[in-house]
């Protein structure tokens, strides 16, 4: 009897250990529980063709696509046109031109990822027409490459003086005046001390790069909210160098006032030598969210007229002739201004403000 009863209190003690070790064990697991992955779920695409009507069912020829992405627990987001690279998209909201004439079948990918870098995909065929009948793509910049802007598309002008104007900044090629990420070119107006100016800013244009005469351009432009900054996008003649300013003609595509950030201009400017005077003709429209929403800016020029919109809604027309300096090749320019005839008084508190531009595209 009492070697059993020993057997037993020997066994008990056994259970007790085993069953301290494994609460301990489970004490240890409970305090480091594994990480959570987050997964995005139920990603939605919306296709957009332009110019997609009843009679026009695959597009208006311009081989224009808009893509629009949204996914829960999404922080960013992919798209690929067809056999193109995945373009990096912060927002979801894409556009592309297919360029390949006739009718033709794309697939257009879409990715969603999360915070943990999860992410979820679908994808889409879609039928785009281009006409080669119509206007085609002859130049762009997509932007779809970190860093600097292409050198092979861009030059810069450098420096301060006021630029005939009065502006108030001092024109830079460096990184923190203008760069490209997220899919974006961003001029980046800047208040510092730098070569005797009090600001800095960047003015990029195709000047002894791209030029050309007649045709249609596109720039998906987000505009800077501060006031006293003037952001433009504009043309001037190739000739300038040979015959000045305004004789070689200007074309305002996109100008906007520092005090009004709901007011945007379009303008052309010439020398008139009928009256041996400056001449232009400008006219305004109001666009509430130019600074927190992307609008395309757009300019179709003929031998006849040049008209000027903004989301295809036409609000300027000149009539042109012979008098007029339109009929020469123009070169494309983008800046930020700071003060100056347009820009007016710049904000006290004003540290930094930034024009955000989508794509540039000209078509002829």
């Amino acid at each position: 009897m009492k070697k059993k009863i020993k057997l037993k209190s020997i066994l008990g003690r056994l259970f007790l250990l085993t069953l301290f070790i494994s609460c301990s064990s489970s004490d240890d697991n409970a305090s480091a529980p594994a990480p959570v992955e987050i997964i995005p779920t139920d990603i939605q695409m919306t296709i957009d063709i332009t110019g997609v009507n009843a009679g026009n069912p695959d597009g208006d020829g311009s081989g224009q696509v808009s893509v629009q992405v949204t996914a829960n627990n999404a922080v960013r987001y992919g798209v690929k046109f067809g056999n193109d690279d995945v373009i990096e998209s912060p927002d979801g909201i894409e556009s592309y031109v297919f360029t390949q004439t006739g009718t033709n079948n794309y697939v257009i990918s879409v990715f969603a990822y999360s915070s943990t870098d999860n992410s979820i995909s679908t994808f889409e065929t879609t039928v785009v027409f281009v006409d080669n009948g119509q206007y085609q793509l002859i130049w762009s910049d997509e932007f779809n490459i970190s860093g600097t802007p292409d050198d092979s598309k861009w030059t810069y002008d450098i420096g301060d003086g006021g630029w005939g104007n009065s502006e108030e900044q001092y024109y830079t090629n460096r990184p923190d005046n203008v760069v490209v990420e997220d899919g974006r070119l961003k001029i980046v107006a800047q208040r510092e001390s730098y070569m005797g100016s009090a600001f800095t800013s960047a003015r990029l244009k195709t000047q002894n790069i791209f030029d050309f005469k007649y045709g249609k351009v596109e720039v998906r432009a987000k505009l800077p909210a501060s006031g006293g900054t003037w952001p433009a996008i504009w043309m001037l003649g190739s000739n300038i160098q040979s015959i000045g300013w305004p004789r070689c003609g200007e074309i305002d595509i996109m100008e906007q006032t520092g005090a009004d950030k709901e007011l945007v201009k379009a303008t052309c400017h010439w020398y008139d030598e009928s009256s041996s005077s400056n001449a232009s003709y400008g006219l305004d429209t109001i666009i509430s969210d130019t600074s927190s929403a992307f609008h395309v800016y757009g300019l179709e020029w003929t031998e006849s007229l040049i008209t000027i919109s903004i989301d295809d809604n036409n609000y300027y027309e000149i009539a042109l002739n012979s008098s007029l300096p339109f009929n020469n090749n123009f070169f494309l320019i983008l800046n930020v201004a700071l003060g100056g005839t347009l820009g007016g008084t710049i904000d006290s508190g004003f540290l930094e403000d930034t024009m955000e531009i989508d794509y540039v595209r000209v078509y002829q």
